[in-house]
């Protein structure tokens, strides 16, 4: 895809329509909030369709998409306001199925370096390789942390007799 100063309406429509869901979903992990989400995920594409750069594809969008939208949750989550009051719990209202939403409190209740690399391979499917990249971590971090995660979530879960496997 070739950028100018702006983005075309059918590079950034599409890009909208390909991985807005994703997009959302990442805020949603960072900021537990609808109204916060709602507003990280106009500026995320304002800056997208601001940018200036050239995209060699769409998996190179997509991970660029991902990279901003952790940067711009946990700029968010540094806010004084943010770390000092309560968000407004909605996670039945972002995952469609109960099971589903059930997990995603699970993972919403993790420390950060290990929700994102749980989101990234389990609901995106980035290999380990892809994540160390996107994250700017070395690969064997991304493993410990998956493996770290697995073993929080595994716990948190009710052990080996959940129905969720990790």
């Amino acid at each position: 895809m070739k950028n100018s100063s702006f983005l075309s309406d059918d590079v950034l429509t599409e890009a909208l329509f390909k991985h807005g869901d994703m997009v959302r979903r990442v805020c949603f992990i960072y900021l537990r909030n609808q109204s916060d989400v709602e507003d990280a995920f106009q500026e995320i594409f304002l800056k997208l369709m601001q940018t200036d750069l050239d995209f060699q594809d769409d998996e190179h969008l997509k991970a660029w998409l991902c990279r901003v939208t952790i940067n711009k949750c946990k700029d968010l989550c540094k806010n004084f306001w943010r770390r000092n009051v309560g968000p407004i719990e909605d996670i039945s209202q972002t995952f469609e199925h109960k099971e589903e939403s059930e997990l995603m409190q699970v993972v919403v209740s993790l420390p950060a370096k290990y929700k994102e690399v749980i989101y990234l391979f389990y609901y995106e499917e980035y290999t380990v390789v892809q994540m160390a990249k996107m994250l700017n971590q070395k690969e064997n971090t991304i493993y410990s942390n998956l493996h770290r995660a697995r073993k929080i979530l595994k716990k948190k879960l009710g052990g080996s007799e959940h129905e969720y496997t990790f």
